[in-house]
């Protein structure tokens, strides 16, 4: 007997297609939380500039200030989460401000927004106006210990980087100096050069074009060393100087973010854009003379982590400067 066996036959499997990258379809938007002429808008400005010819598309930079980066962020975790919208924020309005607002605060960092990579990191800056007595900082100190509340101190904002480090330099020194917060580094400047404030703390790249143009006066870096290279600063003393023992080091940092639930690969696709122009040695050369350093985590889910690492020490120095927004 013929046995008949039963073939049976498959459907070839569909070819697996590689779905092409994310790229936008129209302007994308860059919000910086603060006013125009800061340091943050300075960065924001050399980064937009560079992603057009990548992604094809113009980048308009649109300045959201207030309550400390807050209704930007806010602007932020509320738009589209297509990959149209993205933003350049500080430290402070991304690790701080929860802890500084508490029930004010309008959202969850880590959860209303979005990871992709920081772009730069540095340390900030003592600076007096030009016209002022004091030759350094030790003379600045004396003149505030004999004078409670006479020095006035500008910021970018209530619970920046350049607010919470001179609460913490006051508590080392013991002197009352007057916070006079702005809504944003480049008014505070502003300010600052036309002698209506005596003094600020803040990040290098927007203070650099005036302490070399001898308007202002730089006094201290607030990283523990000194920053040998940024050229004019090279000899200014650091805080393990001017306060050993107190282990003061400020550290800033600029990181891009996008709305919160943005999907995956739109995030990977503006991390992969921007560390190609962050690792570009141009970028870094526009950054190092301004005080900051050129810098990308390796993905979306490593500058996570260090956020979260970033939001506990934050939280100790608000804490320590006794600083609150609510």
């Amino acid at each position: 007997m013929l046995k008949r066996r039963l073939i049976l036959t498959l459907p070839l499997a569909a070819p697996v297609l590689a779905q092409p990258a994310w790229a936008p379809t129209r302007p994308v938007r860059l919000v910086v939380p603060i006013a125009a002429g800061g340091a943050l808008d300075i960065t924001a400005r050399l980064l937009g500039e560079r992603i057009t010819p990548i992604l094809g598309q113009p980048v308009v930079v649109e300045n959201r200030a207030g309550a400390g980066g807050n209704i930007g962020a806010q602007f932020v975790a509320g738009a589209e989460k297509d990959g149209h919208t993205i933003m350049l924020a500080a430290a402070n309005t991304l690790a701080a401000n929860k802890w500084l607002y508490g029930t004010r605060m309008p959202i969850e960092p880590t959860r209303d927004l979005a990871p992709i990579t920081r772009v730069s990191t540095g340390t900030i800056l003592m600076v007096v106006n030009a016209a002022r007595p004091w030759r350094t900082f030790a003379e600045l100190i004396a003149f505030a210990r004999a004078n409670p509340g006479r020095v006035t101190m500008g910021s970018s904002g209530t619970g920046t980087t350049s607010h919470l480090f001179i609460e913490k330099v006051k508590r080392a020194v013991n002197v009352d100096i007057t916070h006079v917060p702005y809504r944003g580094g480049g008014p505070a400047i502003q300010d600052l050069v036309a002698g209506n404030i005596d003094m600020m703390f803040d990040v290098m790249p927007a203070l650099m074009p005036h302490v070399r143009e001898g308007r202002i006066r730089a006094l201290a870096v607030g990283s523990a060393e000194r920053v040998s290279y940024v050229p004019g600063v090279e000899t200014v003393p650091g805080m393990n100087e001017l306060l050993p023992g107190q282990g003061i080091d400020a550290q800033a940092w600029y990181a891009l973010v996008a709305p919160g639930g943005t999907p995956l690969p739109i995030l990977a696709r503006w991390h992969e854009t921007v560390a190609r122009i962050v690792r570009d040695s141009d970028m870094a050369a526009r950054l190092m003379p301004l005080g900051f350093q050129a810098v990308v985590d390796a993905s979306p889910e490593a500058f996570m982590a260090f956020w979260r690492q970033e939001e506990v020490s934050w939280r100790q120095l608000v804490e320590i400067s006794g600083a609150t927004a609510e």
